[in-house]
């Protein structure tokens, strides 16, 4: 299994947002960050500065979101749903969207619920329930 450090999650979406910006070729992975970094200009400023971004790392008093933990969650939620794993969320993904008219508003919420499976899990010390997630996007998804 893939197990990047915090470091090497901010040199990837730096690198993807440099490439971007000087029309560059990209991987696939790569490109499928870039469309998410696109949604997210909010976030330009920090993946413009690779080496402000690595000193951040660990320093306290930054209460703000992390865009790098959020658009790592948007490029896992998308490789989930390319592969339909854990089985069912690409269908439940796909309900909430059609729900919210909205690919990345759906990605928001889908987010709560993967970071709820992962609460979850650290605290029991039980491995992730991907059945539970898949039922709270569906229930998001269909308003139950």
């Amino acid at each position: 299994m893939f197990n990047p450090s915090q470091a090497d999650v901010r040199r990837f979406f730096c690198a993807v947002h440099a490439k971007t910006e000087q029309q560059q070729p990209m991987e696939a992975i790569e490109t499928l960050a870039s469309q998410w970094i696109a949604e997210h200009p909010e976030y330009h400023n920090e993946l413009a500065d690779l080496d402000g971004s690595l000193a951040r790392i660990g320093a306290p008093g930054t209460e703000r979101d992390n865009p790098f933990l959020h658009l790592s969650m948007h490029l896992s939620i998308s490789e989930q749903c390319s592969i339909d794993q854990p089985p069912g969320i690409r269908q439940a993904v796909e309900l909430l969207a059609a729900r919210r008219d909205d690919l990345h508003a759906a990605h928001h919420e889908v987010m709560e619920c993967l970071g709820t499976m992962l609460w979850e899990s650290q605290r029991s010390g039980r491995p992730p329930d991907g059945q539970a997630y898949i039922d709270q996007v569906r229930r998001r998804a269909t308003g139950d």
